[in-house]
């Protein structure tokens, strides 16, 4: 579990994070976008929240330069065996 403080941040351009666990993160304060390597984008208010999946390329895009952005993050452990199918 971290908390990240961020003020007008944003990560370079292609540069990702490819975690081995999903993450849980709440933004607590400020604004906030996260993008998606499929190009995608999601605006993060406070009390937002979202689980990114193990192997989701994701960065963060933008953070508002007015005021300090506060995050949650949790990472999780990864699981043994995920995305096998079980025996039966």
């Amino acid at each position: 579990m971290e908390r990240i403080a961020s003020l007008a941040q944003a990560d370079p351009p292609g540069a990702w994070y490819d975690q081995p666990g999903d993450e849980f993160v709440l933004l607590l304060q400020g604004a906030a976008r996260l993008g998606f390597a499929g190009g995608e984008e999601r605006a993060l208010a406070p009390g937002d929240w979202v689980v990114i999946p193990a192997g989701c390329r994701h960065r963060v895009a933008w953070t508002d330069p007015a005021r300090e952005t506060l995050w949650l993050a949790v990472h999780l452990p990864p699981i043994a065996g995920r995305g096998a199918i079980a025996d039966q």
